[in-house]
């Protein structure tokens, strides 16, 4: 049955052939098979489609599809909402929601394949939509399970702002995903404003349990750093950054911060120049380094911001993130 729901995309019970009338008219009575339910997509010009998805229960959550040549990367949410907060994100701002289960984070998997039309093994997976994966730690891992039908271990990618117990419990699994770890400060003052998270597991709390993470050969940790306008874009802090993340196998990827004036009133994007400068200063250090400008700004791909267009709650007040350059 499951091959019918994964390989084959089936959308009800009727269609799986292989099963006996009466079994097949059963199980429409006492299950459901359906996806999450599509109710907006919006489109970039440079082809990357962010969904807002409605779930049983009428909560709404998103997905983001972003193709990539032949490979497709699909963004999926943990939560119906954020309770981690972080300064840059649209979610901390809309607030927390509940658990997501672990059939709807697969679910949004699948309903963004039929949607986009791409078949079993052509897609990596990335926990990176609404939510703190590791505050959901139980239901990820069934989604991962569920997920590992078809897509590799090594093509899931759990993200986390410093959740050092779910860090610690996912490294548990026989089955490692890739670990990606939002940072975005090199140090604990500048972190704990930008993510509030940073008071309950400091930098030296989480870079303790991230060496103890077990890599195999050739897989690195990779490190999320958000560039803030004024406030951890600095020469300095990348010089700070390169000492941290040295010693693990690891790679920076750089985001500047994707604006949403309503949501994240003050915060700006570093200009490009600036920007530059930052991923110089690492490569320089030996650290290895990418810069992500944002696929699908148009498509207001951020964390949230699609769910904010939507959410008619007024945003927080500005928190005051603006400093000096630490």
């Amino acid at each position: 049955m499951l091959g019918w729901l994964w390989e084959r995309r089936a959308s009800s019970f009727e269609v799986m052939s292989d099963l006996p009338r009466a079994l097949r008219e059963r199980l429409d009575e006492a299950f459901e098979t359906g996806l999450p339910e599509v109710v907006r997509r919006t489109a970039a010009e440079d082809g990357a489609v962010k969904f807002l998805l409605r779930l049983a229960d009428g909560v709404q959550v998103e997905a983001v599809h972003i193709p990539m040549g032949r490979r497709q990367t699909v963004c999926v949410s943990s939560q119906a909402g954020c309770a981690v907060d972080c300064a840059f994100c649209v979610t901390g701002r809309i607030g927390a929601g509940r658990n997501l289960l672990a059939g709807e984070i697969a679910g949004q998997y699948l309903a963004v394949a039929r949607e986009a039309a791409f078949g079993p093994h052509d897609a990596n997976v990335v926990f990176m939509g609404m939510g703190e994966p590791l505050l959901n730690t139980t239901n990820v891992m069934a989604a991962l399970d569920l997920l590992e039908r078809e897509v590799s271990n090594r093509r899931i990618t759990v993200s986390t702002a410093g959740i050092v117990p779910g860090i610690e419990q996912l490294a548990q699994r026989k089955r490692l995903p890739n670990l990606a770890v939002s940072l975005s400060a090199p140090d604990d003052e500048t972190r704990t404003r930008l993510m509030p998270v940073n008071r309950i597991w400091p930098i030296a709390d989480l870079f303790r349990a991230l060496r103890a993470w077990p890599l195999e050969p050739g897989r690195r940790i990779t490190f999320e750093y958000v560039l803030v306008d004024a406030v951890n874009d600095s020469e300095a802090a990348a010089a700070r950054l390169a000492q941290l993340v040295r010693p693990l196998p690891s790679k920076v990827n750089l985001i500047p911060l994707n604006e949403s004036p309503e949501w994240l009133p003050g915060l700006r994007r570093p200009p490009v120049d600036r920007v530059d400068q930052f991923a110089r200063t690492l490569a320089a250090a030996g650290v290895p380094v990418t810069v992500r400008w944002s696929k699908g700004l148009g498509a207001a791909a951020a964390c949230g911001q699609l769910k904010g267009r939507e959410t008619p709650r007024p945003p927080r007040k500005e928190r005051g993130a603006r400093s000096p350059h630490h």
